[in-house]
């Protein structure tokens, strides 16, 4: 079976270099926010451009804190889309705050800009573009409406590490980014963990301070906040695999630009890239009306699939009801019901390539059936 990820095959093309690292940590009798957090924290900062990056547990909990930082909670109102992760949404409720669904723009999968005005309130302090796949969000207009209502803008960067806009990097647009390095991310640990940029050194204090129980001395609370560190080991393994994403990126772009030429015709819609951005293709998404019984013809054959995501957040059981949609969201509906991922990751190989573009174009029809 080709795999839709395989994490393991990263470990195996840079096993030296990570075993290495893991073996300085465990000498060195500092496991907890120490000189590897401190390192990487640099070092990425550096690579998306912006001043500062704090790293934290999990890639959700980079998107609490960065809610809270920017002091957003019970009351308020923070406006995002429902084909997401749930975590995006849940992030907003473990905050305190109202998610405010708005639809996606068909051929990017991503905030509509033309829905977003209406969804603002009175209560609404917040937006938080979802740059899904890989692919940045249309992000100049989402900041002109944002700035224009006095908002704040968290880009949720989880899938989307190296990304670029117009030639800057996500995370470098809004107030905060935030990214998770959950294990079959683009730039992915061997566990949970997460990541906040902003060039603002008062959010950054904030969110230094939130992550350690508000600890502005040890065991002295200046503000509530939480456990959510980034560990050492983590922190080493994602300095060695941070020198290598720009290759791996180059990579995974190199395999969507085959899958597209091959499934062309085919019964498959292959991704639209937007113009003016860089997509790192975390995941290769496509379109097909018969998505199921395709699914399962590839299954027979060896490639597996998956699909991000089947229910959208506000048909799910535990947020029907606890957040509020503004408008139709009939292409997030309509997305949940075509797209299905195929394999895609650095260590794909040519002919597991070729093998996948073949069965999809055995399996016959097209896009439109």
């Amino acid at each position: 079976m080709i795999p839709i990820a395989n994490p393991l095959a990263g470990y195996l093309a840079s096993r030296a270099e990570i075993d290495e690292a893991v073996r300085r940590v465990l000498a060195s009798g500092r496991y907890i926010l120490g000189p590897e957090v401190e390192a990487f924290e640099a070092e990425f900062a550096a690579y998306i451009g912006v001043r500062f990056a704090v790293g934290v547990a999990s890639g959700t909990d980079a998107l609490v804190l960065a809610l809270r930082a920017a002091g957003i909670g019970p009351g308020d109102e923070v406006v995002t889309v429902s084909h997401t992760a749930v975590a995006t949404v849940a992030a907003i409720e473990l905050a305190g705050a109202t998610p405010v669904l708005v639809d996606i723009e068909p051929d990017h999968y991503t905030l509509d800009p033309a829905r977003l005005e209406a969804a603002i309130s009175p209560r609404t302090k917040a937006v938080i573009p979802v740059h899904l796949y890989g692919q940045p969000a249309d992000l100049e207009p989402i900041l002109e409406v944002s700035r224009r209502h006095g908002l704040r803008v968290i880009e949720d960067c989880a899938q989307a590490h190296g990304a670029a806009y117009r030639g800057r990097r996500v995370g470098a647009w809004g107030d905060l980014g935030c990214f998770s390095f959950y294990p079959t991310k683009n730039l992915g640990a061997f566990g949970d963990g997460g990541m906040v940029v902003t060039d603002d050194p008062e959010l950054a204090g904030r969110l230094r301070l939130l992550r350690e129980y508000g600890w502005s001395e040890r065991y002295v609370s200046s503000l509530p906040g939480l456990n959510s560190r980034l560990d050492e080991l983590q922190a080493a393994v994602l300095r060695v695999k941070l020198r290598h994403l720009e290759k791996g990126n180059c990579r995974r772009r190199e395999i969507a630009a085959r899958y597209s030429e091959g499934l062309t015709g085919t019964a498959v819609e292959p991704p639209r890239l937007r113009p003016n951005a860089t997509h790192v293709f975390h995941l290769f998404v496509v379109r097909s009306k018969a998505r199921d019984r395709l699914r399962q013809f590839l299954t027979r054959r060896g490639v597996g699939t998956a699909v991000h995501y089947p229910v959208p957040v506000h048909l799910q059981p535990a947020y029907r009801g606890r957040v509020r949609v503004v408008g139709p969201l009939t292409e997030t509906e309509r997305a949940a019901r075509e797209v299905v991922s195929l394999p895609i990751y650095p260590e794909l190989t040519d002919d597991q390539v070729q093998t996948v573009i073949d069965s999809i174009r055995a399996f016959g029809g097209d896009a439109r059936d």
